[in-house]
């Protein structure tokens, strides 16, 4: 199993990233962008362009960064090997970030007229292109034929978003933000052992309601789910994100479809179940829900409030009936006793080819700790750890299944 957790978000751990600032507005936000990716265990390489200089310092990139700061074209690295030539082939992934119109037009056009447009010229890593300029120069023609020319090559991007930009006006042109562009380094390293497949994940709490203002819920935050969600992108899947109500932000990319109750959420999971090849059931969805919502708040007049209940669907149950071919689908088991006995139980009882077991202390946590159970009954038991790499060891446990 061990060759398949090369796919973890370890993946980006000692990898050499360069990073490319050139002369935008938003250079500074390559300083937290180099702060991220060493959070990550990145080996960060910066490369500035002499107009990046303008903008933020060599000695603050370097610091962050945790290594020397190249610019100039001709300068030696350390063995006295010509720059251009050891950054480039070295790297793993070079990441332009931001990316101005100029940069871009010389990528496209195969100019290599300074150290930063050599060593893209010169390397066989992937690109990873985060533009920032005015919306007027990002919507130009010519900038729109160079962004398709290299995406037609084989180069990647991050799209710029809309707000508010260093000219006054509001428009789409900012850079990414930096935790998009390190999620897209994390993607574009990331082995893509998922592609071809239609992937459904839940996610989160529902809520059903008893007023306007009351519910029955749970502490279910989605991360879980959307971890998973992403995980998968990573891996090459296309992805629905079907969500209860969350704090945790839409990951990019992916078709992302809200929703409040369990019968919202059994909807949205029957409509898009029969497309999908691979199924993972992470919300935490009501078993039960008032019979009666009130059109109004409830008032405290009364000494005591008694509120009768009636089962949900059980989507899950649903999807096992139905399932097909060779879709494969996965369920969690959220369990205070006899975790792994109620798993294995429900993993059965509902036809599912894998089942993550977990106790409550998951449900509204950076970390969880799970016990995975697939259909062969092989038993994995994973220690506490972030979700993110607990939504690799799921995938990568599906990858193994599912090539048999």
């Amino acid at each position: 199993m061990d060759s398949f957790r090369r796919n973890t978000v370890v993946v980006i751990k000692d990898k050499k990233i360069l990073l490319g600032v050139t002369g935008a507005i938003s250079a500074y936000k390559a300083l937290e962008l180099a702060r991220l990716l060493i959070k990550k265990e990145a080996a960060v390489w910066p490369v500035m362009t002499r107009s990046a200089k303008e903008f933020i310092t060599p000695l603050s990139l370097s610091t962050l960064a945790k290594n020397p700061v190249y610019s100039e074209l001709f300068e030696l690295t350390e063995g006295n090997r010509i720059s251009h030539i050891e950054l480039a082939q070295t790297a793993d992934l070079i990441v332009v970030a931001p990316a101005t119109a100029d940069f871009i037009g010389k990528a496209a056009s195969g100019i290599a007229d300074d150290l930063l447009t050599t060593i893209v010229m010169a390397a066989a890593a992937p690109v990873l292109i985060a533009p920032s300029m005015n919306t007027v120069m990002w919507e130009n023609p010519i900038v729109v034929a160079n962004v398709g020319k290299l995406k037609g090559l084989g180069y990647l991007f991050v799209e710029p978003e809309e707000g508010e930009l260093a000219c006054g006006r509001a428009g789409k042109g900012r850079l990414a933000a930096v935790e998009d562009i390190t999620e897209a380094a994390i993607e574009a390293l990331s082995a893509k052992d998922l592609k071809g497949e239609k992937v459904l994940v839940t996610a989160g709490p529902t809520r059903e309601p008893i007023d306007p203002v009351r519910y029955v819920s749970n502490a279910s935050s989605g991360r879980m789910g959307y971890a998973i969600a992403r995980a998968a992108k990573r891996r090459g899947a296309e992805v629905v994100l079907v969500s209860g109500p969350s704090s945790m932000p839409r990951p990019s990319g992916i078709t992302f479809v809200p929703v409040s109750t369990a019968e919202e959420m059994h909807e949205a999971c029957v409509s898009y179940y029969p497309q999908s090849t691979l199924v993972i059931m992470a919300a935490a969805v009501a078993d039960y829900r008032p019979k009666k919502s009130y059109p109004t708040k409830v008032k405290k007049d009364a000494v005591s409030l008694t509120v009768d209940m009636e089962r949900t669907e059980d989507v899950l149950k649903y999807m096992g009936k139905k399932k097909k071919g060779d879709q494969f689908l996965v369920g969690f088991a959220l369990e205070t006793e006899n975790l792994e006995e109620n798993a294995r139980k429900k993993l059965n009882e509902k036809n599912l080819d894998l089942v993550v077991a977990n106790p409550p202390a998951g449900l509204d946590s950076e970390t969880n700790q799970v016990t995975i159970i697939n259909r062969d009954n092989d038993t994995e038991v994973l220690p506490a750890m972030s979700k993110d790499e607990v939504a690799d060891r799921i995938l990568d446990n599906v990858v193994r299944l599912k090539r048999g």
